[in-house]
């Protein structure tokens, strides 16, 4: 169960590695990708042995804000992570689409290369981000620390070799570059409203509730069923075009 838990809470994790890897040289990206999830998984057991022991350094509220009553919430550690965590990709995904649709509009599709040691840091940082609920989650069903690590190294080890398979499929298919993008911008949204949740955050008197699991993999589910229906289309469209040219 923990090993299914990790795998299905680590899509959107997966996807993010994909992605941020290509910044790195073409010769260089399977090992970006497998160097960071291997210091990610080392850092998870580390953060599940913390977590395990002060769990409740990490709930305790830290600071209070309240501004003419239009924005309001307690914040703890969790909280401020998660947040950050769903802005910064929220960021990255917004960055990425505006290349795609804007930079490569006007010929300009060269990426710049990141350096892979930092690109090893932006994949370990946001798998630590990540870690937080498929560890409280993990804890939630089971109290033995050993069976927890354990089904963290084995999902490690299936994220490290799936990561490739995603990568090759992004590279060959890049119609769906754009989905994975537009998914990655939901889980921004997704961690952002966990967040403001953890930190009973109000605005404008309404307060932030957290988007579910069962209705973020079904927004997926509409937006991969769009994606083909408009892929098959367009295709159609292209090959009419191509017969009214032959005529």
């Amino acid at each position: 169960m923990l090993i299914l838990l990790q795998a299905v809470l680590g899509f959107d994790n997966l996807l993010y590695i994909s992605i941020e890897s290509k910044r790195a040289p073409l010769d260089k990206q399977k090992m970006v990708r497998t160097t960071g999830i291997g210091i990610a998984i080392v850092l998870r057991i580390v953060l599940l042995f913390v977590l395990v022991n002060l769990i409740k350094y990490f709930q305790d509220p830290i600071m209070h804000i309240d501004l003419w009553s239009w924005i309001s919430g307690t914040f703890n550690i969790h909280s401020l992570i998660v947040l950050f965590g769903g802005a910064f990709i929220m960021y990255t995904a917004v960055k990425e689409i505006w290349h795609l649709v804007y930079l490569e509009e006007h010929g300009m599709d060269e990426k710049e290369v990141a350096s892979t040691s930092k690109i090893i840091t932006m994949i370990v940082f946001m798998n630590l981000i990540f870690s937080f609920d498929s560890i409280l989650s993990a804890m939630a069903l089971s109290d033995v620390f050993w069976v927890m690590a354990t089904a963290i190294i084995i999902s490690g080890v299936l994220m490290i070799w799936l990561s490739d398979k995603v990568s090759v499929f992004l590279a060959k298919n890049r119609l769906y570059e754009v989905l994975g993008l537009f998914i990655l911008f939901l889980v921004g949204v997704m961690l952002l409203s966990e967040g403001g949740h953890l930190a009973h955050l109000e605005l404008f008197g309404s307060e932030i509730t957290p988007m579910s699991k069962a209705t973020f993999y079904f927004i997926i589910f509409i937006l991969v069923i769009i994606d083909i229906v408009q892929g098959k289309y367009q295709k159609q469209l292209i090959k009419a075009r191509e017969q009214a040219n032959n005529k």
